[in-house]
């Protein structure tokens, strides 16, 4: 689609008068049958925030408003058109009118799925409040119809306020019972599992924790996921239908185990994880095994690459003498990985890198990743394995909408990969991943072609790899360098530079969020000891440097909920792991200046 292109102009204004007048004619209501129309719209004056409303990225302002103290502003982001919608229940062939108050410049209203023919508005230049309307008939069998606001691509933030659909209203009923049978299943360090009885006239269930709404499932069971070990925890469920929401059952309380069988790798409470460069040397210089400093906890040695893209064949070639002359030999090398383990430190090899672009693309490549990266780790004595996937290594199918239940080949074949290396190395199997935020937090915004196509597949495609080994994942920690702009859950932009891009990114992490805006596709949070920041060492290291007191404002708003500056966290979380950066050599280059940060906080 060429999204540069702006739609043709069209002489609508005179034209919906007539179009609006000839209806209610020719539908022959009376006047009384017409005065029994209601607005169908929920929250159209944006009142309650965003409630009733799927945005991709919208939010709330108090100025400017057509009307009350709220309105939308949506803000266009690359191939986002920052549409906001809403499911409405309609009487079948009924006419409806569809309007609202918008501000800005190419702002669009309509309506989908009228059983009909769809309908939309625009406005070219809006520079003050404007109503857009529209109408239309449902269908002879249509029940629900979806109306939404949109912008266009690349253009400034619109505003809508005062969204009405009137028309015949649909007598909702009753709210449906109150569920009974809940209770809990199988339990995990990080996961319980809950089941109840049918309600009769459900269409969907909400389900809560601790008094708050984490899932709504239209099934009777679901499995709550991202909670923390030895923790007890409160569920209650609701039923939902076109009414409305019943009341909640009587809670059930479960305490997850331990960790013993989920999270048996040992780490200090809290970890300073680096790359070393043991392939390569660059401006930072070759640092040896050995000269590592012990303040370093996790080291992943940076790069096993692939001899092509989608042969799953990795190879782990050490720097040659020609370019690092001071590297040690296969045997000082191994002897000084054996004594770092022998001190509590874990040492494990990295996949990818910047320039080892990975695609598993078929099950023979993944059988030759697995057999090849046990080779490495078997040959070197190491504790496990880093995913750093960058590129284009993984992006989603253009039909692959679920991240819950991936369908693209590299996904699956990674995820396969990843479970049997697991299960060959047992529970002491270290499993970290380095994601760049464009495949990860970006999913609040967008995941893969998008629903109407057009997005860059890659967007999001961390996430189904995330998920399904989220109890086997010893430490996720994306990379906060080397990113463009994300969108927070506050629903604002935050750029790289300061403590307000990793307080916004990990509290992303550890809340969990709506992928592309989905309230009932929600990533659930992972626990606190599975995140580390990501962060350059250095400005020598890559773009995204802060400075050590911005690192500790990140770290104090993160586990004490002080120094938050203008962000409002989710929640506090004291047993955050730790900080992960971008490079143990670029460190040492730089006086071992994040190494000093790190010490200094944690102790």
């Amino acid at each position: 689609m060429e999204r540069s292109r702006r739609p043709r102009p069209f002489a609508r204004r005179g034209l919906l008068v007539l179009i609006t007048t000839a209806a209610l004619a020719a539908s022959g209501l009376s006047s009384a049958a017409r005065a029994a129309d209601a607005d169908l719209a929920r929250n159209g004056g944006f009142e309650s925030g965003l409630d009733g409303w799927t945005c991709t990225a919208g939010t709330t302002v108090n100025s400017p408003v057509h009307s009350g103290t709220s309105a939308l502003r949506a803000t266009p982001a690359g191939s986002d058109n920052a549409r906001c919608s809403q499911t409405v229940t309609v009487r079948p062939d009924s006419q409806y009118t569809l309007s609202g108050q918008v501000q800005g410049s190419y702002v669009y209203l309509g309506a989908s799925g009228t059983g009909t023919t769809d309908v939309s508005t625009w406005t070219q230049s809006a520079p003050s409040w404007q109503q857009l309307s529209t109408t239309f008939r449902t269908g002879p069998s249509t029940t629900r119809v979806t109306i939404y606001t949109h912008g266009w691509y690349g253009t400034p933030a619109y505003h809508a306020d005062d969204i009405r659909l009137v028309g015949p209203a649909v007598d909702p009923g009753q709210p449906p019972a109150v569920p009974t049978g809940l209770r809990a299943g199988t339990v995990t360090s990080s996961s319980v599992a809950l089941s109840w009885s049918a309600v009769t006239g459900a269409t969907g269930y909400a389900v809560y924790r601790g008094g708050v709404k984490v899932q709504t499932v239209s099934g009777t069971s679901t499995t709550v996921t991202g909670l923390s070990p030895s923790t007890a925890y409160g569920f209650q469920v609701a039923a939902v239908n076109d009414a409305g929401e019943s009341a909640r059952s009587a809670t059930v309380t479960a305490t997850t185990t331990a960790g013993g069988g989920n999270d048996p790798v040992e780490l200090p409470p809290h970890a300073l994880v680096g790359y070393l460069h043991a392939s390569f040397a660059n401006g930072s210089g070759y640092t040896r095994m050995a000269d590592v400093p012990a303040s370093w906890d996790v080291i992943d040695l940076a790069f096993g690459e692939p001899t092509s893209v989608t042969s799953g064949d990795i190879r782990f070639n050490r720097c040659p003498v020609t370019e690092c002359p001071n590297v040690e030999s296969d045997a000082e090398f191994k002897a000084a990985i054996q004594a770092k383990q022998a001190a509590g430190k874990k040492v494990v090899i990295s996949i990818g890198g910047q320039n080892g672009q990975v695609q598993l693309t078929t099950t023979a490549a993944r059988d030759k990743f697995v057999s090849s990266v046990s080779a490495i780790i078997d040959t070197y004595g190491l504790d496990g394995l880093d995913i750093d996937f960058e590129g284009h290594s993984l992006s989603l199918n253009a039909n692959d909408t679920d991240f819950k239940n991936p369908t693209t080949p590299v996904i699956v074949n990674l995820i396969s990969a990843l479970k049997t290396l697991k299960a060959k190395y047992g529970d002491d199997f270290v499993l970290t991943m380095a994601p760049e935020t464009f495949f990860v937090q970006l999913g609040y915004q967008y995941y893969g072609t998008g629903q109407w196509g057009g997005q860059d597949p890659r967007a999001g495609a961390y996430l189904p790899v995330i998920h399904a080994m989220r109890d086997d994942l010893t430490l996720l920690h994306v990379q906060d360098y080397n990113s463009g702009p994300i969108m927070g859950l506050d629903n604002q932009y935050h750029s790289m530079g300061g403590a307000d891009f990793h307080i916004a990114m990990t509290d992303m992490l550890l809340t969990g969020f709506p992928v592309a805006g989905n309230q009932n596709n929600v990533f659930p949070p992972l626990r606190p000891d599975q995140i580390a920041i990501g962060m350059p060492a250095s400005v020598n290291a890559g773009n995204g440097y802060v400075a050590p007191a911005e690192v500790t404002k990140a770290l104090d708003c993160l586990t004490r909920k002080t120094n938050c500056g203008s962000y409002t966290t989710h929640g506090t979380w004291p047993s955050l792991r730790g900080l992960m950066t971008w490079s143990i050599n670029w460190d040492r280059f730089s006086n071992w200046e994040f190494q000093r940060t790190f010490d200094g906080y944690f102790g």
